[in-house]
C-alpha cells in the first residue's frame, strides 16, 4: 500500500462543501475541507512516492512536472477563490495528514485571518512595462576612420544609457501612479524573455492588489499611462487573479 499525505491549497474563512464537490487536485484526488479555528483549508491525497521528501526534491528539478502541478494548483485556487477571499498556501506544501493540517490552521491563525482580511474584496493584477528596443544603426555608413567609428560607438552607447534611464523612470513613476489605486503592490524581478518571449527590457513587473470595485478604474489607468509612453515602451495588464503575491504563506511541518 502506498503511504500517502495531504497535499493543501489554500485557506479561507469558510468554504462551502459545493465549491469543491467534483473538483480534482494533483493526481487527480478529489478535494476535501479540513475546518479549524474558524478556518478552512483545501487539500486532496497526494502519495509519498512523488510527494515526499525525496521525491519532491527530484520532482521540483522537472520543469514538465512542476508546470503540471502548477497548474492545477492554480485551477483549484481560482475555482475557490471565485466563492470566497483565499490565501494560497505555497506550491507543494505537504502535510502528514489532515489533524497536520488541522495543527497547522491552529498555528497560522493570526497570520491567515490578517491576510484574508487584507484580500477580502480584492484581487490581484499584473502590469508590466516593456521598453521598446532601441532603433537599429544597421544601414548607416561605415565610418572612414578608426577614430570616427569609436566616436559612432561612444554616441551609440551614451544613446542607449540615456534611454534606459529614461525609461527606468517612467517604470517608476507608472509604479507609483498604480500603486496609489490598490490597497497593495509589489515590484517582482524582471521576467526571462527566453521564458516569455518578450522583445526589449522588462523594466516594470508589477504585482497589484486592487478593490474589486476599482478594477475598471485601475484598467483604464493602465491604458492612459500606456498611452503617454509615447516611444519609451508599452504596457501589459492581465488579471483579475487570486492574491498570489499578497496572501501566500509558506508553513513547515509540524513537529
Amino acid at each position: 500500500m502506498i503511504e500517502s499525505a495531504s497535499y493543501v491549497y489554500l485557506a479561507a474563512r469558510d468554504i462551502p462543501q459545493d465549491v469543491v464537490n467534483g473538483v480534482t487536485g494533483v493526481a487527480g484526488s478529489p478535494l476535501r475541507l479540513v475546518r479549524s479555528a474558524g478556518l478552512t483549508a483545501v487539500v486532496s491525497s497526494v502519495d509519498l512516492i512523488e510527494f515526499g521528501e525525496e521525491g519532491l526534491r527530484r520532482n521540483l528539478e522537472d520543469l514538465q512536472w512542476l508546470e503540471r502541478v502548477a497548474r492545477v494548483h492554480d485551477h483549484v485556487v481560482h475555482q475557490v477563490g471565485s466563492a470566497t477571499a483565499v490565501a494560497p498556501w505555497r506550491l507543494a506544501t505537504i502535510m502528514r495528514d489532515d489533524t497536520r493540517v488541522a495543527e497547522l490552521l491552529d498555528s497560522w491563525a493570526v497570520e491567515l485571518k490578517a491576510s484574508l482580511d487584507r484580500v477580502e474584496g480584492c484581487s490581484e493584477w499584473s502590469v508590466k512595462m516593456l521598453s521598446t528596443p532601441a532603433v537599429s544603426t544597421a544601414g548607416q555608413r561605415e565610418p572612414a576612420t578608426g577614430t570616427a567609428y569609436l566616436q559612432q560607438r561612444r554616441a551609440a552607447n551614451a544613446r542607449r544609457t540615456e534611454r534606459a534611464q529614461n525609461a527606468s523612470v517612467e517604470a517608476d513613476q507608472i509604479h507609483i501612479a498604480l500603486s496609489r489605486l490598490t490597497i497593495a503592490s509589489r515590484r517582482l524581478p524582471p521576467q526571462d524573455r527566453r521564458l516569455t518571449g518578450h522583445q526589449g527590457d522588462m523594466v516594470l513587473n508589477g504585482a497589484y492588489l486592487v478593490r474589486d470595485d476599482q478594477s475598471e478604474a485601475f484598467a483604464a489607468l493602465v491604458e492612459q499611462l500606456g498611452t503617454e509612453l509615447e516611444d519609451f515602451g508599452s504596457l501589459e495588464i492581465n488579471g483579475p487573479w487570486p492574491p498570489y503575491s499578497f496572501a501566500t504563506l509558506e508553513p513547515t511541518e509540524p513537529a
